[in-house]
């Protein structure tokens, strides 16, 4: 019996609208909101600008959802960190929450970036503000609810990662300074 010819599988929309999150993520991290056209993510995942636009209506809409895809990881991080916690205290939880968010920006630099990028488009887009305004509102109930936390502890803990962000995003560790000793010391990333 001869051999049947290999089949060509056809991938989902499902899986054709991840490709194209995944290279999105990557292309906004690299040139932000405004930097970034639909026809190269479209190139860069192999498939046409019409199909991106069947996908996503526009390229808001596409950077809307990578910028919730960007929340839904942090809070999947999160959530293993909170698993892993050495005990059950407010900042026992905290630090273990701050030690796997660490890890995921160091591993996947692409989510800080896209998240800065978002910050920033927010200050003048209504509906990246809106998006950005949910997954934070999202994430803390999160740490405040898993944590529990303190109003002080709470805003302690996104008040460091906002300072991870900046001392990842200027090297600060890298900076033999006094002022880049001051901002890196004790910030994990």
């Amino acid at each position: 019996m001869p051999a049947a010819p290999s089949e060509r599988r056809l991938s989902t929309a499902e899986e054709r609208r991840e490709t194209v999150l995944r290279t999105a993520l990557g292309a906004f991290a690299a040139r932000g909101y405004y930097g970034t056209t639909t026809g190269e993510v479209a190139k860069s995942a192999g498939i046409s600008q019409a199909y991106v636009y069947r996908l996503f209506p526009d390229k808001e809409a596409l950077f809307l959802a990578v910028v919730e895809h960007c929340f839904a990881r942090i809070r999947e991080s999160l959530a293993d960190g909170v698993a892993g916690a050495k005990g059950s205290t407010p900042e026992a939880v905290l630090d273990a929450m701050g030690e796997a968010y660490a890890r995921l920006i160091a591993e996947e630099s692409t989510l800080l970036l896209v998240q800065m990028h978002a910050q920033c488009a927010a200050i003048s887009e209504p509906a990246v503000r809106e998006v950005v305004q949910r997954g934070y509102a999202r994430t803390v109930e999160y740490v405040r609810g898993v944590s529990g936390g303190s109003e002080e502890q709470v805003q302690e803990f996104f008040a460091k990662g906002m300072l991870c962000h900046l001392v990842m995003a200027v090297d600060a560790d890298y900076v033999d300074a006094p002022w880049a000793k001051t901002l890196a010391k004790g910030i994990r990333h």
